[in-house]
């Protein structure tokens, strides 16, 4: 069967995309990424500036192509979770996954790593999601959108990739992490009254 125009179309604009985010991180890798323009990466991509501009809104946003798959794919770990499996837990799986299959040597990993710039703005990324994904389980559990349980749960979850992006086996971090939303302080010393530094015993 004949490609279709809109595929044909959809197949470009995907390749217009990849071409200038692989410019985009060998660039950024090779010389900083405060040290290389947009209209370099444009020119390495060999498109007009106006053309990358269409695709990506800012220069941190061309090393992170994925932002609504992402998204989605939040989504459809809470939608498509096993019959009977808690909304928490569903999340945390998709997490523990999302941390698994990150490769720490992938250079794009290691650019993000290196720059704080990109740092923070891989944050900011995540926590865009809060509002669809609070949506979403408020759909899943019936709870209203606004629900404090709907929302400090989409907040705190989104926080997880961050906070365990440090430690030495970030999908046990993640689970650990899960496990406080879960259960909460109680058991930790944090909800414990004890003597602390300077007290009597």
């Amino acid at each position: 069967m004949a490609e279709t125009t809109t595929g044909r179309r959809e197949r470009k604009k995907a390749q217009t995309r990849q071409a200038l985010t692989d410019a985009a991180v060998r660039l950024f890798t090779e010389r900083g990424f405060d040290d290389v323009g947009v209209r370099e990466v444009a020119e390495a991509a060999d498109v007009s500036l106006s053309t990358l501009f269409k695709h990506f809104p800012s220069k941190e946003a061309l090393v992170f192509d994925l932002d609504a798959d992402i998204e989605s794919a939040l989504i459809a770990a809470i939608r498509d979770r096993a019959p009977g499996q808690p909304v928490l837990h569903a999340l945390r799986d998709h997490m523990v996954r999302t941390r698994t299959a990150v490769r720490t040597d992938d250079p794009t990993f290691l650019l993000v790593e290196s720059t704080p710039a990109l740092r923070d703005y891989a944050r900011r990324m995540w926590s865009r999601h809060e509002k669809a994904l609070a949506a979403t389980l408020a759909d899943a559990t019936g709870l209203a959108a606004d629900d404090l349980a709907v929302t400090g749960l989409a907040r705190f979850a989104l926080e997880v990739p961050s906070l365990a992006r440090t430690s030495d086996d970030p999908a046990r971090a993640v689970r650990d992490l899960f496990a406080l939303l879960e259960t909460g302080w109680a058991t930790t010393p944090l909800a414990r009254q004890e003597d602390g530094p300077g007290q009597d015993g």
